[in-house]
This record gives structure tokens, sequence and C-alpha cells, in this order.
């Protein structure tokens, strides 16, 4: 009883599309990816802060995803699955930025232009903790979106990042700290 209650709790939300991609339907596998792109460009967004090399990172995400569909088992949701591969892409991007350039010849971070929200205090509140959130040490800034943003927990984001438990819950609580101080900073210069 509990493998059926499993599997049906983990079978995939577009079962026919996912089968449909696995044969190689170009239409199944761009409508898979209007209903993922949004959600998978925020979360390459968050990692790699420019909105260019998000885009670029995600497109690969995708390509590796319909390339490597045929793993895919139905274990965990598709949406989870393709999370996955997106923030390795992106952490393995911005590895090689790293070794790419030094740090001294990064430039200004670019907005994204299209972000709708209910109200302007609410946008202008996003707009200041996604901006607090951009100005945070690389590391900091990866542990703190992939716990608080995209809903891993440290045992996950230990073995994402391959790093302990331990410095997991260490650089999240650190990051949630050095946010609070930005946020604080940025509002008194603001004021």
């Amino acid at each position: 009883m509990a493998d059926k209650e499993r599997s049906e709790t983990y079978s995939p939300k577009h079962l026919k599309l996912i089968e449909a991609c696995k044969r190689g339907d170009q239409k199944a596998q761009f409508e898979i990816y209007r209903l993922y792109n949004a959600a998978m460009y925020n979360t390459t967004l968050r990692i790699v802060r420019d909105p260019d090399d998000a885009e670029d990172v995600m497109q690969e995400a995708f390509l590796k995803a319909f390339a490597k569909l045929k793993s895919y088992r139905g274990e965990v949701s598709f949406g989870a699955w393709l999370k996955r591969i997106v923030v390795n892409k992106a952490l393995d991007f911005l590895r090689l930025k790293k070794e790419q350039i030094s740090i001294d010849e990064v430039g200004e971070i670019e907005e994204p232009e299209d972000e709708h929200a209910g109200t302007i205090e609410v946008a202008y509140k996003a707009e200041f903790i996604r901006k607090a959130i951009l100005a945070l040490p690389e590391g900091y800034r990866i542990v703190l979106s992939l716990i608080l943003l995209e809903g891993y927990d440290h045992e996950e984001v230990s073995g994402i990042l391959n790093i302990s438990n331990a410095t997991s819950r260490t650089q999240y609580h650190r990051a949630k700290k050095k946010l609070i101080e930005l946020m604080k900073k940025m509002k008194e210069d603001h004021d």
C-alpha cells in the first residue's frame, strides 16, 4: 500500500506531455518549456544574477533535461527534477565564470525589466529585498536562495553544493544576518 501511495504521490502532473517528449515530440517539448520556463528562469536568475546569463543557462538546462528525459522515472515531480538540473547548470556556470574572470572585473547588476506585482508597495518591497539578496556574497546568496526561495532543505543543499550539512546551516544563518544588515543599510541610505 505504501508503494502505491508513494507512486501516486510522485506521479508527474503532465505525464502525457512528458511521455510525448520522451518520444521526441517537439510540440510536447515546447509545451513543457512554456509551462516551466518562467519558474526556471527565476530560479536561474536568483543564482547567476544576470538576466542574459540566466536566459542562456536556463536554455542549456532545458536542452539537457530533454536529452536526459528518458532517465526521468517519476520518483519526484517533474518540476523538482527539472529544477535540480537548472540549479546544477547555474552553479556550473558560476564555477566556469569564476575561473574566467576575477571579482574586480564584475560589472553592475542588471535589473530584470518585466516584474509585475499586485501593488506599488508590494513591488517596492519585493524589489528592495531582491536587491539586498543580490548584494549578498555569492556563497550566502546561493544557499539563501536554494533554501528560502527554491524550497530545498539543508541536506539537499549540502548535496547540491558538495558542502557539509553544518556548513549549509552556518552559511544560511550568516546569510540571513547579512541580509538584515544590508537591508538596514539600504533603508538608511534611501532615507
